[in-house]
């Protein structure tokens, strides 16, 4: 996990996404980036010299009518003297059985998101942090110009001004394959989705594109994702970000 850690120390840095007294709850899916981001957060605090603390929350959305196993998450933060709280919804019963969505993605996000707000709020925290990896900012810059003809990605730090509170992704630096080694290497134990939908998204298809696209010309990401920090799109440049000096034709 050494790697992922500079990451986010960088990330932290580079955005300013974590201050002296904070309190940071950290949305738990129990998949590697969610856990990779809980068990960095953690371990970050040891050295990077600001005074900050963690809360776990995971929503357990009762897919298939079967709650999660998340008691290898609950021992880790119990190990680390880390708040961890599961709240049980009914998330996946409205979605895919009440509803029966054909799209079923944006009306799970859009409840998950309502309820991790509120459960952060209930729980004392100000800021939110999310697993979001360098992958995912590529992918959704590509599916926001693919889908809807514009341009634009989620932002590293947003201010939710109505519940008051800061969404940080500190992971945002940290391409998938890293946080995949380094999960595996720190035997770090997955929650295992049981979403009806996992691998059949319009995520799902966008990855696979990048991915034929990075086979046959090497850096495709990169470009993507440094045009983005380049052109400080929805706050990528970075806090000290300095837009570039064009010379005149």
């Amino acid at each position: 996990m050494q790697k992922i850690l500079g990451y986010m120390r960088k990330a932290v840095n580079e955005f300013d996404m974590i201050h002296d007294g904070d309190r940071i709850c950290v949305g738990v899916s129990g998949g590697k980036d969610s856990l990779a981001l809980l068990y960095g957060l953690i371990w970050l605090r040891r050295f990077i010299g600001i005074d900050y603390t963690v809360v776990g929350l995971t929503l357990d959305p009762g897919f298939n009518g079967k709650r999660g196993d998340y008691s290898s998450v609950r021992k880790f933060c119990e190990e680390n003297d880390t708040e961890y709280h599961v709240v049980d919804t009914q998330i996946g019963e409205i979605v895919f059985d009440v509803r029966k969505e054909s799209n079923p993605c944006s009306l799970c996000a859009h409840m998950r998101r309502g309820a991790l707000h509120n459960e952060a709020v209930r729980l004392g925290c100000n800021k939110i942090a999310l697993g979001h990896n360098y992958d995912d900012a590529v992918e959704t810059f590509i599916m926001n110009l693919f889908s809807e003809g514009r341009i634009g990605c989620f932002s590293p730090v947003t201010k939710l001004t109505r519940k008051n509170l800061i969404m940080i992704r500190p992971l945002i630096l940290a391409p998938e394959k890293d946080i995949k080694r380094g999960v595996r290497r720190s035997n770090i134990q997955i929650v295992k989705s049981a979403c009806p939908a996992d691998g059949h998204t319009n995520r799902q298809r966008t990855k696979e594109f990048l991915a034929e696209m990075e086979r046959n010309d090497h850096g495709f990401k990169d470009r993507i994702f440094g045009a983005m920090r380049r052109a400080n799109i929805d706050g990528w440049g970075g806090v000290n970000y300095v837009p570039p000096v064009r010379e005149d034709d």
